[in-house]
């Protein structure tokens, strides 16, 4: 019986109440005043009251001990440290703190965060130096991943953000002159639409030395027969997109290579303000020299370059030691638009470490139905 209950608690009082009385004037009559049943009846209120707490100490739960029991079921990484890194792109850290929120609802902390160039965060993970970092892209890092070890070192997991590069153009002009096709350059009459040093040439706005797009573009200037019509313009990217874009809203025509995801297609909208340029056929250099058009066509338009993915590369022995947290990797994705959002937010000044924790967890927040989800199938891979 539930004693602490204030209805069954009036009851009571009340029936003892009359009975201290009955036997007040029963004790009356038979001469007998210098009896008493208060100190009975306070006594059993007493031992009442004590048998409920103690019946909760010799096993029967109480609503606090039930929750941190639930609590202790829910936790699997309970008393486990994470070691996670990123490159300097720090639309990675903010995939990354998405990816840490996870593992901290399920019980799991998080040592410093390292940043490092991507062979280096490869290494460290085939070394048992990190148990995991989101900058692995298939199949840009290929190479990468089997000169660290290959899969008996590292182990790809998940799906984390998806991704595709390639050439645009600004839409208007792309319609105006019926533009689809990089190859149309060699015309040296549209390549002259996108000059802007006056040399004749289209300058398309390319990466900077050592990136793997820079690269790309030269071998692409080469193999579809662009080198009298176009150059690449090789800088610092954010730079050059930024000056592209005060062309492009100047009424300018623009030439690009672009990676999405990326702020960039925040600022100009895809198939709104720029379009994909297909190409006449697929060459890429280096470990993606095998690659076919059927590989890097999308949505019926070859762009040159197949999908990419970015994508969780974890220590093999943490995650079989922790399946509830490679169930996370596994299931944890970040659209596209979502890190571009962000990236023009960073790109805008809000970059601090600070700041893009803040942004990871707003994400999570706007996405707390499917997090859950995510977090509640993490949980049963523990059991």
């Amino acid at each position: 019986m539930d004693i602490q209950n204030p209805y069954l608690l009036f009851i009571l009082s009340s029936f003892l109440h009359w009975a201290e009385l009955r036997a007040h004037n029963i004790l009356t009559k038979m001469k007998l005043r210098k009896f008493t049943i208060l100190p009975l009846i306070t006594a059993l209120l007493v031992s009442l009251t004590a048998c409920q707490s103690t019946s909760e100490e010799n096993g029967e739960p109480s609503a606090v001990s039930a929750t941190s029991s639930e609590e202790n079921t829910a936790l699997p990484g309970q008393g486990v440290t994470v070691r996670s890194g990123h490159s300097d792109w720090l639309e990675e850290l903010f995939t990354t703190e998405v990816v840490n929120i996870g593992l901290e609802e399920l019980g799991y902390e998080h040592a410093d965060l390292q940043q490092a160039a991507y062979p280096a965060l490869h290494l460290a993970i085939a070394n048992g130096d990190l148990d995991y970092h989101t900058s692995y892209y298939d199949p840009f890092q290929l190479d990468m991943f089997e000169n660290s070890g290959g899969e008996e070192k590292l182990t790809p997991v998940g799906q984390l953000s998806p991704g595709q590069g390639g050439y645009l153009i600004d839409k208007a002009t792309a319609e105006n002159y019926q533009i689809t096709n990089i190859e149309q350059l060699q015309d040296p009459e549209l390549a002259q639409l996108f000059d802007t040093d006056g040399d004749g040439k289209a300058n398309l706005v390319g990466c900077q030395p050592g990136w793997g797009c820079n690269e790309e573009a030269f071998h692409h200037i080469d193999v579809y027969g662009l080198q009298d019509t176009v150059e690449q313009d090789e800088a610092n990217y954010t730079v050059l997109l930024a000056d592209m874009i005060t062309r492009y809203e100047q009424g300018n025509p623009i030439l690009f290579y672009a990676y999405n995801p990326h702020w960039v297609f925040v600022s100009l909208e895809l198939n709104n303000d720029v379009v994909w340029l297909e190409v006449p056929f697929t060459d890429l250099p280096g470990d993606q020299s095998g690659l076919k058009d059927e590989d890097t066509t999308i949505n019926g338009k070859n762009l040159g370059r197949p999908p990419a993915l970015q994508r969780i590369l974890a220590n093999p022995d943490f995650l079989a030691a922790h399946p509830s947290a490679q169930r996370w990797f596994e299931l944890v994705e970040i659209p596209a638009s979502a890190v571009s959002a962000v990236s023009l937010r960073i790109e805008e000044g809000e970059n601090t470490p600070d700041d893009i924790r803040r942004h990871a967890e707003e994400w999570v927040v706007q996405n707390r139905d499917q997090v859950d989800q995510w977090l509640e199938d993490a949980r049963q891979a523990a059991n």
